[in-house]
């Protein structure tokens, strides 16, 4: 989101629709530009966008209401976005929030009298390496602390032109191609081990030569013998998925490459687009030969924004050398080209159905399986949705082959995979291992001392003990998409539980109730057990809700929301066990009205009154 202007001409946002040709599907590409001139999507402008492109209101008042980093009422024109989970709050973004209130006089959630500051939070923006971290518009400023974050919104404050927040607020850029012109971040990549596939010597364009030389059959079995399985955590046979999609019936494909990593402690599709951006792109060429599709869609999350001027720009270096567009690399009949679709704060399209969902323009609601994407995808077409680790893997495979890829790793778990580490170690970054390593050997690496526990696969993976710490990462043990927390002892994992629970509860989409519903009473009973007022069977009731809720959800979200509960419980309960009433002539108090009432007698100034029994 850039800072917006004011006063527009009438005809701006019909000039904005014809920009997208009046398409339906770039539904979110339309409001995302209105939002970031006029700050808001109103109900003028709903109106107008939905007679524009011929779709009804209701459709583009559903886009707007979803995405949080879309509004219909006006933000300030500077919205500054505070990361809160559990990461950054470990490193102190409690105390940063409390300065930004504190200097300008507002809660998060509130803008400023003049209109000129929005304090808002995120529940993750990729920069869990380097917390706490905000975005301010697009600007990301990372490792803030109290005074640096209030010498900042100073120097906003004394300014009237904010079009370059950058030259008022970044004071040195990152390594590698954070300093690039079109990037200009003050974000490090924190890439501590550099491993032989993705971040290893390459040869530009290889890999997709000696694809274009063989048959897409050919392809697609080179990929197979190689054992790549997906890296989004699923583990599914990667050629498995490009056979069905490429038998599927009908007449065009498509190629998405998931990259919306969104979920807290995961950032390194963050360093992959910033340093290996042609191995990217190269691995979604391949698959698009593979699969037999023209159209390639690179989802790009709305916080890695400040990212989208480079990558065009490296789109454009490869439709200039002939390996985007008609006849890709000379290869009569293949033509294949990629455009970038971007986000607006949606946890929920990392889920493959809602992505594709959120890439036709709508809302990034999940849809029922059967069918699956192979078979009707987007728009209705056979679709193949990779993530962006897997399709850096398969550029690796064609230039190398499938027997040097299969050489590191694991017999179940071919290749290396990238760990995205943060919390409680000295080192936090990415480290790019070979399957089978085990946690013990990943916490000599990053400098964890005591640890307590690890969470592995982000929130909706698991939380592992000390008596579990010679396990190994692979789809056969402990499976991950990549995101490992460290916590070192001392840390309350019943506290660490209840605030994952807060992140699905935030970021569920509400269509089904055992999701929108169960999370809820989740992380109530949880807090209820934080407060001091837990129960024993308050233990079985947390475990059985939880259990109900993986069974009955409609996606992948509900399905794993739970995971927190239920692997803390079973690795650390006696964690709970000591948070309990202990229970006193066989009698336990369910509740405390002096507790209950506490709020509301101080802000009416009465005191409780305590009646002799």
């Amino acid at each position: 989101m850039v800072v917006h202007s004011q006063g527009l001409s009438e005809g701006s946002i019909a000039a904005i629709c014809r920009a997208h040709d009046n398409d339906r599907t770039r539904m979110l590409d339309i409001v995302r530009q209105v939002q970031a001139q006029r700050g808001s999507v109103g109900a003028e402008a709903i109106d107008e966008i939905a007679a524009q492109i011929g779709v009804p209101r209701v459709a583009v008042e559903g886009v707007v209401s979803f995405y949080s980093f879309l509004s219909t009422e006006p933000k300030g024109r500077v919205v500054i976005r505070l990361c809160n989970d559990v990461v950054d709050e470990m490193k102190g973004s409690a105390v940063v929030a409390e300065s930004l209130e504190c200097e300008l006089g507002i809660r998060f959630g509130e803008t400023t009298a003049d209109g000129k500051f929005s304090l808002e939070y995120a529940s993750c923006i990729g920069m869990s390496d380097q917390a706490p971290a905000a975005l301010v518009n697009d600007l990301v400023v990372t490792r803030l602390g109290p005074g640096s974050a209030v010498r900042g919104v100073r120097k906003l404050a004394e300014v009237d032109d904010l079009d370059d927040l950058r030259r008022i607020l970044v004071r040195s850029y990152g390594d590698g191609n954070n300093a690039h012109d079109l990037v200009r971040a003050s974000v490090n990549n924190n890439l501590r081990l550099k491993g032989e596939v993705i971040f290893g010597a390459t040869e530009h364009g290889e890999g997709l030569s000696k694809a274009l030389s063989m048959s897409p059959a050919e392809v697609i079995r080179e990929v197979k013998t190689s054992r790549l399985r997906g890296r989004g955590g699923a583990g599914f046979p990667t050629g498995m998925k490009w056979e069905f999609t490429r038998a599927a019936a009908g007449e065009e494909r498509t190629l998405i490459c998931n990259a919306d990593e969104g979920e807290p402690g995961t950032f390194k599709d963050r360093v992959i687009l910033t340093e290996r951006p042609h191995l990217l792109f190269e691995g979604m060429t391949v698959a698009g030969y593979a699969i037999g599709a023209r159209r390639g869609i690179l989802y790009l999350r709305g916080e890695y924004v400040y990212l989208r001027r480079f990558l065009e720009h490296i789109l454009e270096e490869r439709r200039e050398a002939g390996l985007l567009g008609e006849k890709v690399g000379g290869k009569e009949g293949f033509d294949f080209d990629i455009r970038i679709q971007m986000g607006a704060g949606a946890y929920i399209c990392g889920e493959e159905t809602a992505l594709i969902h959120s890439c036709e323009g709508g809302r990034g609601d999940p849809k029922n399986r059967p069918p699956f994407p192979a078979q009707q995808g987007y728009l209705d077409m056979p679709t193949s949705v990779n993530n962006v680790e897997t399709l850096c893997c398969v550029a690796r495979i064609l230039e190398k082959g499938s027997g040097w890829f299969s050489s590191f790793g694991s017999a179940g778990s071919t290749g290396t995979k990238l760990l995205s580490i943060s919390g409680d170690c000295m080192r936090p970054g990415v480290y790019e291992v070979p399957f089978g390593v085990t946690l013990r050997e990943v916490f000599e690496m990053c400098g964890a001392e005591r640890p307590l526990a690890a969470q592995v696969g982000g929130p909706s993976g698991q939380m592992v003990a000390e008596n579990d710490f010679d396990r190994t990462l692979c789809y056969d043990d402990l499976a991950t998409g990549g995101a490992l927390m460290v916590f070192r002892q001392g840390r309350n994992v019943v506290d660490i539980a209840a605030r994952f629970m807060r992140f699905f509860v935030d970021e569920s989409c509400g269509y089904c109730t055992p999701c929108r519903v169960g999370n809820v009473l989740l992380e109530k009973r949880l807090n209820k057990i934080l407060s001091g007022r837990g129960e024993l069977a308050d233990l079985d009731y947390l475990e059985e809700l939880a259990r109900s809720v993986k069974a009955t959800s409609r996606c992948g979200l509900g399905q794993t929301a739970p995971n927190p509960v239920l692997s803390t419980l079973a690795n650390f309960r006696s964690a709970y066990e000591r948070l309990l009433i202990v229970p006193q002539d066989g009698r336990q108090a369910s509740f405390d009205i002096h507790r209950a009432l506490a709020e509301s007698q101080k802000l009416t100034g009465r005191k409780s009154v305590h009646y002799a029994s």
